[in-house]
């Protein structure tokens, strides 16, 4: 029963008001930055745990001082208001201290993910023109790589074990930050300890209050291009994305303990698992590697009320036996992004959770880097199969023919295209794609153009079809394969190649490379090996082809483009005919 009242005209404009049961879909957000966020929790929340890390908790008033003497130190190697800092680094204590000190003195925190090859490192730091990067020591010799291809001033080099109990940190030393490469510290490069210990040298007051619309952090996503690209995002992208994630979920946040397995870098993991929590003074359960064996010791021990991941990560959880009679009656709300969750994995899931006492069934959720991650969500009073839920508080949804700002009648497939206060201001520097993803409607609001093909019912539940922009999704990772067949492509052998993604019941999708050698070169183990060597160097790991396939031509379309579908639908059929 719907306990909130809508006009006519807004419920013929957002028909899925009708399902919103006691959840408000108008909310304020506050002009404030994220920092601020933090700091508001602080004062509310003094001695509630904001972070459990290895099981060593910080509460709000620690980690606000922490956060502080993080900024004063950006200041002392003099990072200022505007500058770009690129935090290169695993879900740990220091990460969440530099996402908020960058924010807090005015600068912008570029999040990328620590195992990018070298090549990509270098882009990303170009792109976002940043000349300061946060890493850790296990990727110290890998950072020295990318200062030889472009130019940094500072390097700050982090360790896990900083963060860790006096116990804890022995042991890290001895089995793990020993076989780590040895950090020469110069004027570039210093250690995380003497970093922060600078700190202290400054004693004005850092702190630049930025409002709501000031870019506060840059992700970097694929577009409609398919090809990775800076997303800048706002201190009011973050604060509504917060807001209307504890507002959807229904359940308390406040106090709540929610596991962070979602890495920073990802829109998922610093919108919801982290910033979420900070927002409404929760806790966050930083882990910063995740295995389906570690994650489920952590839903044993750590009792969490809140657990977000991937579809594969859900797979696994259901299929280890380490689970069997583990209770999980703790738990106030259990979410799924970052890919498709399919009917069947869903009823999987549900079927495992109460088993488990879970009082919660899954929810699937819909977003995009460029509105941060989530803005769709199964609403918490009911569901539909098939379905990706309902728009985020102050979310308009809208299904229009690929290509126009016409909407089309409900259940007629289109583009996905949506509005609200958790839409980037933009890409960095590719002002043509910002005219084709930001468009002007009819309405006089600016929509975003999500690239995504669905549906919407009467009752305004959306549903996820497929996307329009080529883009292979592995284990809720974005993969670009026109950048990956540029690097292939640029092995000496190569004439052309495609790259395609391939279901897989695990992974959801794996990469495979189709290859067409120059004339005269024939195929070898030796070559494949090569191209292998040359991805390697350029591109993370998952993105790496788990099957190189030599062709010597590839199907093309009528006007003459590589017909990569067709090679989807080979190899779609060849998989159905291996398992009848």
């Amino acid at each position: 029963m719907n306990t909130q009242k809508y006009s006519e005209e807004e419920l013929k404009i957002a028909p899925w008001l009708k399902s919103y049961g006691e959840v408000k879909f108008h909310l304020d957000y506050p002009d404030i930055s994220m920092y601020r966020a933090v700091l508001n929790s602080a004062e509310k929340y003094p001695c509630q745990d904001a972070l459990c890390f290895q099981e060593k908790n910080t509460d709000f008033r620690t980690l606000v001082r922490q956060i502080k003497q993080t900024a004063k130190a950006f200041s002392a190697i003099g990072i200022k208001e505007g500058d770009t800092v690129t935090v290169c680094m695993p879900n740990i204590p220091q990460t969440v201290m530099c996402l908020y000190a960058i924010n807090s003195i005015g600068a912008v925190a570029s999040m990328i993910h620590p195992l990018s090859a070298v090549g990509e490192i270098v882009f990303y730091l170009e792109e976002a023109k940043s000349k300061t990067i946060v890493t850790i020591d296990q990727f110290y010799s890998k950072i020295c790589e990318v200062r030889q291809q472009t130019e940094l001033d500072h390097i700050i080099v982090a360790s896990v074990s900083d963060a860790l109990s006096p116990v804890k940190k022995v042991a890290y030393k001895v089995i793990k930050e020993r076989k780590f490469p040895k950090v020469n510290e110069d004027g570039t490069v210093v250690r995380w300890n003497r970093f922060y210990k600078n700190g202290d040298s400054v004693k004005k007051n850092t702190v630049v209050e930025k409002k709501g619309n000031d870019v506060a952090v840059i992700l970097f996503s694929g577009g409609t291009t398919g090809t990775s690209k800076g997303i800048q995002l706002t201190n009011i992208n973050f604060n509504s994305l917060a807001l209307q994630t504890g507002v959807m979920c229904n359940k308390q946040v406040q106090g709540a303990t929610m596991l962070a397995a979602m890495p920073m870098f990802h829109g998922f993991g610093l919108g919801v698992c982290v910033h979420t929590m900070m927002y409404w003074g929760g806790r966050s359960y930083l882990v910063p590697q995740v295995s389906v064996k570690g994650y489920s010791d952590l839903l044993k021990n750590a009792k969490p009320n809140f657990i977000a991941g991937v579809p594969t990560l859900y797979e696994g959880i259901t299929r280890n036996k380490d689970m069997d009679g583990v209770d999980l009656s703790c738990l106030r709300g259990v979410f799924s992004g970052g890919d498709s969750l399919s009917v069947e994995l869903k009823k999987k899931i549900d079927r495992f959770l109460q088993e488990h006492n879970s009082p919660v069934r899954v929810r699937e959720g819909y977003g995009t880097t460029e509105c941060v991650t989530a803005c769709c969500l199964t609403p918490y009073n009911k569901e539909k199969e098939g379905s990706i839920g309902l728009p985020y508080p102050d979310t308009y949804f809208a299904i229009c023919e690929p290509g126009t700002v016409n909407e089309v009648p409900y259940g007629t497939e289109g583009e996905i295209c949506l509005r609200g206060p958790s839409v980037m201001t933009g890409y960095i520097g590719h002002e043509e794609e910002n005219r084709n993803t930001l468009v002007r409607h009819q309405d006089g609001n600016i929509w975003l153009h999500t690239g995504d093909v669905g549906t919407m019912d009467e009752e305004g539940f959306v549903y996820f079809k497929q996307r329009i922009k080529r883009l292979i999704v592995v284990s809720g990772y974005n993969v670009y394969p026109s950048q990956l067949e540029n690097i292939i492509d640029s092995v000496e052998e190569v004439r052309m190649s495609c790259c395609i993604g391939v279901p897989d019941t695990y992974k959801m999708h794996k990469v495979k490379a189709f290859v067409v050698l120059k004339a005269g070169i024939q195929p070898s183990e030796e070559l494949k090996e090569k191209i292998l060597d040359c991805c390697r160097k350029q591109i993370a790991k998952w993105a790496i082809p788990y099957e190189i396939e030599f062709r010597t031509e590839l199907p093309k379309t009528l006007v003459g483009k590589i017909a990569y579908r067709v090679l989807e639908e080979e190899e779609t059929k060849k998989i159905n005919s291996q398992t009848v």
